[in-house]
């Protein structure tokens, strides 16, 4: 690799430390704990990896990583356009037949049900897009049978929802038995080769503001799943949380 005139050097380390004070303030915004902090820290200090990755995680599509939480709603009145219908008959089944996907999430969940299908193993979609009309029904249902505080671990507010974004395949059965399952276990395991996160895991449900959803994936694309399995943990609300911090930072 040939070596750079000594402008561009310096250029590549301020632009390096300009970098690291975005990071730090990213980190601190987005309420990253620290241990985790550190680790990220290290990782972006030592060599460009880091940056490197996250810089094309940012160019693709933006709504692969926005974060949509109880706190961050999708634009007013966004419904996608690239949404298509999931059938029968392709390597996963279905449970009823108006389900649909954005275009790009129902390749990857083809890709990613052939895949478990060759090991002996059948995975079924209960529900995916919900448009902002129907999580209004949804959401005021849920709240009528077990109350408001109860729905809120359960169900998001009308526009506050990932599965409003097209990208979301609740896995069936929706309940918590799906972890115990052999198609539960074999998702948690490959979900993210083919681009798929876990967004609501055990244990976290002070971050992600809902209990613990085995059955809940959104598609993220591989960057992205990638990059939040090695520097987050696997734990996608911290990775969109960061995320947004970073592309607005004059508030989170």
């Amino acid at each position: 690799m040939p070596v750079g005139t000594e402008s561009d050097l310096t250029a590549g380390t301020d632009e390096k430390a300009v970098n690291l004070l975005l990071l730090e303030d990213a980190l601190i915004s987005a309420r990253i704990p620290e241990k985790m902090a550190e680790r990220i820290r290290t990782a972006a200090a030592a060599d460009g990896a880091f940056f490197s990755r996250f810089e094309a995680v940012q160019k693709g599509d933006p709504f692969l990583c926005m974060l949509v939480d109880k706190n961050h709603s999708l634009p007013e009145g966004y419904a996608p356009d690239d949404l298509i219908r999931l059938t029968s008959g392709r390597s996963y089944r279905v449970t009823r037949d108006n389900l649909m996907l954005r275009r790009a999430a129902a390749e990857a969940l083809e890709q990613m049900a052939a895949a478990a299908r060759a090991e002996g193993v059948t995975l079924t979609v209960g529900s995916t897009y919900r448009s902002y009309g129907y999580q209004v029904e949804v959401y005021a249902r849920i709240v009528q049978e077990i109350g408001q505080a109860a729905a809120d671990r359960e169900s998001a507010r009308p526009g506050f929802s990932q599965h409003q974004t097209g990208l979301v395949v609740d896995f069936f059965p929706i309940d918590d038995s799906f972890a115990d399952t052999k198609a539960g276990a074999w998702v948690k395991d490959n979900a993210v080769a083919y681009g798929w996160s876990l967004s609501f895991p055990d244990g976290f449900e002070e971050v992600t503001g809902y209990r613990y959803e085995s059955w809940h994936y959104r598609y993220v694309g591989r960057e992205l799943a990638s990059f939040i399995n090695t520097y987050f943990d696997g734990i996608q609300q911290y990775a969109l949380q960061f995320i947004h911090a970073w592309q607005t930072p004059t508030g989170f």
